[in-house]
């Protein structure tokens, strides 16, 4: 079908709406990447250089299979939506996406600097997997766990791709850590160019907030973006002890994000993670990381099927989820591509994303003759001489 007021047909068109809807610093901080930007354009990059060989005449009418299962739980396609911080796109945030999500039949993952509480979001979908930072010290994540659980999340990813640096954000605009009058008024100019975004929070009755609601100490009230952002900022760096820690405290499902390096890998394995997501925190980490993409193949050598592998960083289109998987993935997780999305059109916008990435996978195994996602294997992708990232290895 073609585009319309209320439907897009790509990610890149969710992506110019969004543009045409948000203020210039608030699109400016869905862009942005570490340093020179090399990973961010990379992560993209690098699944226009894997392709395929179509196949004819296959005979293929059957109904696609693309369920499968992460972490548990039971997914109606190999994509899940990752944990992204302060969703100020729209005034429903990750509730939308949440709503969204289950509409869909997939999961998500809640920021731990999300704009709206866990409760909330797990009470839209109960796949909802919350995300740890390492922060505060074992008695603060131990009370962070404890309320995951409480709120009824039935898995945890403990995020680990992102290096405190400032440095890191090339191209992010500055961000106030109030929305008090100074702010708005120092902002009022970008805003008043997009007045649709600002009259959507005032007709929801509230403005976008900076607040991190799932980062209280206790009954204490929400830290702002930025307190909470110095606390983890603040913490000493955890060592594999501490990721051992982590898993003895919760006794459910637990994904380690941000695995570029294979050793890492098995590291990973050995401190029983259920599953693991390569990852370069969408190019936010150290610049001239590897695109996930190339890291993929090395990391899955490295850990067999003794964890699921996920992937997330540049995935556009349902032709990316394919190599993806194909290259050795159990799913993929969307960052950019959702916030597009619910920036474009709230909760309807979310689920366009998701809808055009079910059909892109589905089109994709049907140009291949494949009919599930559980038959592909490496040789299904055209993978160029040099494609994939090792690292060197010590003699």
């Amino acid at each position: 079908m073609a585009s319309t007021k209320e439907w897009f047909e790509s990610v890149a068109e969710a992506q110019r709406r969004a543009k045409k809807r948000l203020p210039a610093s608030v699109y400016g901080a869905l862009i942005a990447g570490a340093e020179s930007g090399a990973t961010v354009d990379d992560n993209t990059a690098a699944f226009r250089e894997l392709g395929f060989f179509p196949r004819i005449a296959t005979g293929l009418n059957q109904p696609r299979e693309l369920a499968t299962t992460v972490m548990g739980q039971e997914l109606s396609m190999p994509v899940l939506v990752s944990p992204t911080g302060v969703q100020a796109v729209h005034p429903e945030g990750e509730v939308a996406v949440g709503r969204a999500t289950a509409a869909a039949g997939t999961a998500m993952g809640l920021s731990s600097f999300a704009s709206k509480s866990i409760e909330e979001v797990v009470r839209a979908n109960p796949k909802t997997f919350f995300q740890v930072y390492w922060m505060g010290g074992r008695e603060r994540i131990a009370q962070i766990l404890g309320r995951a659980k409480a709120a009824g999340a039935p898995g945890i990813i403990l995020t680990l791709d992102w290096t405190f640096a400032h440095r890191r954000d090339w191209g992010s605009p500055a961000i106030p850590e109030h929305l008090d009058l100074r702010a708005m008024a120092k902002l009022s100019p970008e805003v008043l160019r997009r007045p649709r975004w600002l009259a959507e929070f005032v007709k929801s009755g509230s403005l976008p907030d900076l607040t991190a609601p799932n980062m209280t100490h206790g009954e204490g009230p929400a830290p702002t973006f930025f307190g909470a952002y110095g606390e983890w900022m603040m913490t000493e760096k955890p060592s594999w002890d501490d990721i051992a820690w982590v898993r003895e405290q919760w006794d459910g499902p637990f994904l380690i994000k941000g695995v570029t390096h294979p050793e890492d890998a098995r590291r990973a394995v050995d401190a029983g993670a259920s599953a693991i997501s390569v990852s370069n925190h969408g190019g936010n980490n150290l610049d001239g990381t590897p695109a996930t993409i190339r890291a993929l193949p090395a990391v899955v050598e490295a850990v067999g099927d003794e964890i699921e592998v996920l992937l997330d960083g540049g995935v556009r289109r349902g032709s990316d989820v394919v190599k993806a998987l194909a290259l050795g993935a159990k799913a993929v997780m969307l960052g950019r591509a959702t916030l597009w999305g619910l920036a474009a059109n709230g909760e309807t916008g979310v689920n366009n994303v998701l809808e055009i990435m079910r059909a892109g996978i589905d089109e994709t195994l049907v140009g291949l003759g494949i009919v599930s996602i559980h038959d592909l294997t490496p040789e299904a992708v055209v993978v160029p001489d040099g494609f994939v990232r090792r690292p060197k290895v010590a003699v």
